[in-house]
């Protein structure tokens, strides 16, 4: 059986073990000093299945896994170990702790943002978070027969409770990339009060995957019999045909409901503090249910916090059924504290590459160098490269071209050139702490679907601090140009990026194939953890800890 790997966003650190944190960010690093990956610890946490699939975070003595590795032969290795060993209590001591160490230099800016998530933490303190529902228990009324007629389809949902003044307010914090989102997540969940143990840290893109698996199987739970309405009597149909079609609309709509109201309750039940990476919404499905299910979970004493590169007011900007949402960027503004994380400081910029991860272009040298990197990390003869390795996701199957336990090799066209979703980025990333992907190409505007995939793709390999290596046609921060042409005009987002790493037009081949404001801005995303990926602090620091995700 192939080792299987943490699911993305989950924190499986083990006892007095540092956990995985981002390095490289856009923070105020003192000048030469090591990245913040290496310096900073986590608290303990191991996360376990909730009752119905979804995992919760509580201390554990009991799983062990090898310590990460620290940079060596730096002259801030005593301050680098000083970091790591230190319990900060809240999140104004760990920051304090940072900058006496020499790790960041104390900015204005970073300390007002410290004041917001200490005002929070203090709240917190003293939080008891109220009982909460079960799950099904609005679902048993639904399954009589007559709730399977067409004159019998009623909703059991109950009112959402009014969301009480007594529950702390949660954070939004919004910035563009680079701008320290991450560490401040780091920092705020890694000093939550000892009283916060129901709590969990993930990606909102994989929370958004779990949500939906978790209402399709409520909704499998109540959902009609098909031959049900056949079995009626011909007058009975006559006399519900008129009805029928609103009838099964409101049925529609009333499952959908059930369904969140049951999804929302098992997260309350998990989850006292929830934080979310990334919160953004692209997609129709996930905007329709959101402002439902945050909703829910705020009247159930769920506080949450998360991090995004747009003020809520730019959400699904643009995205069909748009005034749909309106509603829930209402209810971000009203119950959330929305805190800019832009300052215009000039901060450390992201590391360049120095570890040999990225090879171009495909000439016969690059080629044999990429498979004796493979060869040599494959070497062991107790764990053999398997061809066609089989993954099980969403009751599909999707096969593994070349693996071992930990490794695998993928062509980018087998990676990207056929239809995947996000979920199939995850699962792969979670299963394997190195993927090899060879011949990827320089993408121009007919190939975006695949240069989509592949931005999904890394977004999945970083968040689960999977190690990249990768073969291209033209050096990998070019493969986005295309045939965009270099005198085409630039965005201000993507001039203030390239600042910001310290790279030229001609570093990334000219302006990239993307126009829209969320492509652009997934670009720009994609370039920073390529640049990042690619560094030695990465390769490093990334984690190879095999742990078992959960199961639905």
């Amino acid at each position: 059986m192939s080792a299987i790997r943490r699911p993305v966003g989950i924190s499986l650190a083990p006892l007095a073990q540092p956990a995985r944190l981002v390095g490289g960010r856009r923070l105020v690093h003192a000048a030469r000093r090591p990245p913040l990956a290496s310096l900073l610890s986590s608290s303990v946490a191991v996360s376990r299945s909730g009752p119905r699939g979804f995992t919760s975070s509580v201390a554990s003595p009991r799983t062990r896994l090898p310590p990460r590795r620290h940079l060596s032969g730096s002259a801030s290795s005593s301050s680098a170990a000083k970091a790591s060993n230190t319990k900060a209590a809240t999140p104004t001591e760990r920051y304090d702790e940072l900058v006496e160490s020499g790790v960041l230099r104390d900015d204005t800016h970073q300390r007002s943002i410290i004041k917001v998530l200490q005002s929070l933490h203090d709240q917190l303190r003293s939080y008891k978070q109220a009982d909460v529902p079960d799950p099904e228990a609005h679902l048993q009324a639904s399954k009589g027969l007559l709730s399977w007629l067409p004159f019998g389809n009623k909703s059991n949902t109950p009112e959402i409770p009014p969301i009480s003044e007594d529950i702390p307010k949660g954070l939004y914090l919004y910035g563009d990339v680079g701008t320290g989102k991450s560490m401040l997540m780091d920092l705020f969940y890694d000093t939550l009060p000892p009283n916060i143990t129901a709590k969990r840290r993930i990606h909102f893109h994989q929370f958004m995957i779990e949500a939906h698996k978790r209402a399709h199987f409520y909704k499998s739970k109540t959902h009609k019999p098909s031959g049900i309405v056949m079995m009626m009597s011909s007058a009975a149909s006559s006399a519900a045909a008129s009805s029928s079609s609103s009838s099964s609309s409101a049925a529609g709509a009333g499952e959908e409901s059930d369904a969140i109201e049951a999804v929302a309750r098992e997260m309350a039940r998990n989850h006292s503090v929830l934080c979310f990476d990334e919160f953004q919404v692209t997609d129709i499905a996930d905007a329709m249910i959101l402002r439902g299910l945050l909703e829910r979970m705020l009247a159930y004493g769920v506080v949450m916090v998360m991090t995004s590169n747009r003020h809520p007011t730019e959400l699904y900007k643009n995205g069909i059924q748009r005034q749909s949402f309106l509603p829930c960027i209402d209810l971000l503004q009203s119950q959330f504290g929305v805190t800019d994380l832009n300052s215009g400081t000039d901060y450390r910029k992201v590391p360049r590459a120095l570890s040999k991860v990225y090879f171009s272009p495909l000439d016969d040298a690059n080629t044999r160098e990429f498979d004796k990197l493979f060869t040599a990390a494959t070497s062991d003869p107790s764990d053999p490269v398997i061809e066609d390795r089989p993954l099980k996701i969403w009751g599909r199957t999707l096969k593994v071209p070349h693996s071992t336990q930990k490794v695998a090799r993928f062509t980018f066209d087998e990676l990207c050139g056929r239809p995947r979703s996000a979920a199939d980025y995850i699962e792969i990333c979670n299963n394997f702490g190195t993927i090899f992907v060879d011949d990827v190409p320089r993408m121009g505007l007919n190939q975006r679907d695949l240069a989509r995939r592949f931005i999904t793709f890394i977004d999945a390999a970083y968040e689960s601090k999977t190690k990249l290596l990768a073969s291209s046609e033209v050096p990998i921060l070019q493969i986005f140009a295309g045939d965009a042409g270099k005198n085409k005009p630039t965005a201000d987002q993507m001039r203030a990026l390239m600042d910001d790493l310290g790279l030229t037009m001609d570093d990334i081949g000219g302006s990239p194939i993307f126009t829209g404001d969320e492509e652009l801005f997934a670009f720009a995303r994609v370039i920073s953890r390529l640049t990042e990926m690619g560094s030695r602090q990465y390769a490093e620091t990334a984690s190879t800890a095999a742990e078992a995700p959960p199961e639905y």
